[in-house]
C-alpha cells in the first residue's frame, strides 16, 4: 500500500530520540518532525508555504542554489546576503535594509556550510532567532552537514537557540550522516506550524517515503553510532592532503572545521571558471567554480572529499602536475 506522507510513526520516534541525543533538543514525534524524499524536496517545497508573489526569501551568496530557485519557483524574489572571508561567512543581519526585512517571510542558512565549509556557533544562532522574531521570519536551517565534524568538533543546532522554535525549522539528510545518498531520505524539524504548513502541502503532492527505505532509515538512527566517528577520521585525512597539496602550488585555503568541502581562492589573475577550465585542459582535475554558487562566489572553487582515496591521491599528484606547468610557462616567458 502506499505510504502516508507524514511518514511512519516509528520513524519520527526515532528522529526524536536522535534530536535529544545528539542536540538536547526535545521534538514532538507528532507535530515537530516530518520525513522527507531528501532533504531538498522539502526544502525546493516550503517556499510555497509562505512565500507570495512580491514577497522576499533572504538567501545566503553563495549557497546551495535550490534555496534561490524554490522561492522563485513560488513567485517570491530571493534577496542575496553576501557571505564572505571577510564576516567569517556568516550573513551580516545588521546589514539587511529595514525595508528588505520588512518585506521577507523566510531566512535560509546552512551551516556547517555548503560551499564554503564555515560554521555558525549558538551565539550566532541567537541572534538570528530574535533577528527573526523581531522581522517575523521563518528561519530554515539546512543541517546536512551536521554529522561531518573534524578534530572534536561537534556543529550547533539552529535549534538549541533560544527562541528558534519561535519561528524556525532545521533539514537533515540520511544521505550525509548516513551515507545514504540515492535512498532519497531526510528530514525536517521544529515549529509545528511551520511543518504544519509544509505537511499539508506534501499531503497533496506525493505519496510519502517508501516504505523499506523508511525502516533502513529507523535502523541506521538506532543502531551503532561509532563509524560516524571513524569515517569523519577518513574525511579528516583528506581533507588535511588536499590543503597541503593546495598550499604547496601556492593557492589559498578555508580551513574547514567540518562538512565535505574545500573553499579555496583561485589564484591571480584568474576568475573561478577560468581557473575550474584550466585544471580540467591542463591536467583533467575536476572542481567547481565558486561562481555557480552565487556572484560572492567569484574568486573561488569548491573541492570535495567525496573522491575515493586512490583518486584523491591521483588527483593531487595532477594538481602537483599543473603547478609545474605553469612555472615552465611562467619560465618561457621571461
Amino acid at each position: 500500500h502506499y505510504p502516508e506522507s507524514e511518514g511512519l510513526p516509528e520513524l519520527r520516534k526515532a528522529i526524536a530520540v536522535w534530536y535529544q541525543t545528539r542536540f538536547g533538543v526535545e521534538l514532538d514525534p507528532a507535530a515537530e518532525i516530518l520525513p522527507l524524499i531528501g532533504a531538498k524536496e522539502g526544502i525546493a517545497h516550503l517556499p510555497i508555504c509562505f512565500i507570495d508573489p512580491g514577497d522576499i526569501a533572504l538567501v545566503p551568496d553563495p549557497g546551495y542554489p535550490v534555496y534561490s530557485t524554490g522561492t522563485i519557483l513560488a513567485g517570491g524574489e530571493p534577496w542575496y546576503m553576501p557571505i564572505t572571508e571577510k564576516n567569517n561567512f556568516l550573513p551580516d543581519l545588521d546589514s539587511i535594509p529595514p525595508d528588505i526585512a520588512a518585506r521577507a517571510k523566510m531566512l535560509w542558512l546552512n551551516y556547517p556550510n555548503n560551499p564554503t565549509g564555515a560554521v555558525a556557533d549558538i551565539d550566532y544562532f541567537h541572534r538570528v532567532a530574535q533577528f527573526a522574531e523581531k522581522n517575523n521570519l521563518v528561519v530554515c536551517n539546512d543541517a546536512p552537514y551536521s554529522e561531518i565534524a573534524y578534530n572534536g568538533y561537534k556543529p550547533a543546532s539552529y535549534l538549541q537557540a533560544k527562541g528558534s522554535r519561535n519561528n524556525g525549522v532545521e533539514f537533515h539528510s540520511f544521505s550525509k550522516t548516513y551515507n545514504m545518498a540515492g535512498w532519497r531520505i531526510g528530514m525536517v524539524v521544529g515549529n509545528k506550524d511551520i511543518i504544519g504548513a509544509l505537511k499539508t502541502l506534501k499531503s497533496n503532492m506525493d505519496s510519502g517515503i517508501p516504505l523499506a527505505i523508511q525502516k533502513m532509515a529507523v535502523e541506521a538512527l538506532q543502531g551503532p553510532q561509532d563509524f560516524i566517528e571513524k569515517r569523519n577520521q577518513v574525511y579528516q585525512r583528506r581533507r588535511d592532503l588536499v590543503i597541503e597539496m593546495l598550499n604547496t602550488i601556492g593557492i589559498q585555503t578555508v580551513h574547514p572545521k567540518a562538512g565535505l568541502y574545500i573553499w579555496a581562492k583561485v589564484p591571480e589573475g584568474y576568475t573561478s571558471l577560468e581557473f575550474s577550465t584550466d585544471l580540467l585542459e591542463q591536467v583533467g582535475v575536476v572542481v567547481t567554480p565558486g561562481s555557480g554558487y552565487g556572484k560572492n562566489g567569484e574568486g573561488y572553487v569548491r573541492l570535495s572529499l567525496t573522491i575515493s582515496d586512490a583518486g584523491l591521491v591521483k588527483g593531487l599528484s595532477k594538481l602537483a602536475r599543473w603547478r609545474d606547468i605553469k612555472s615552465r610557462f611562467k619560465a618561457k616567458r621571461n
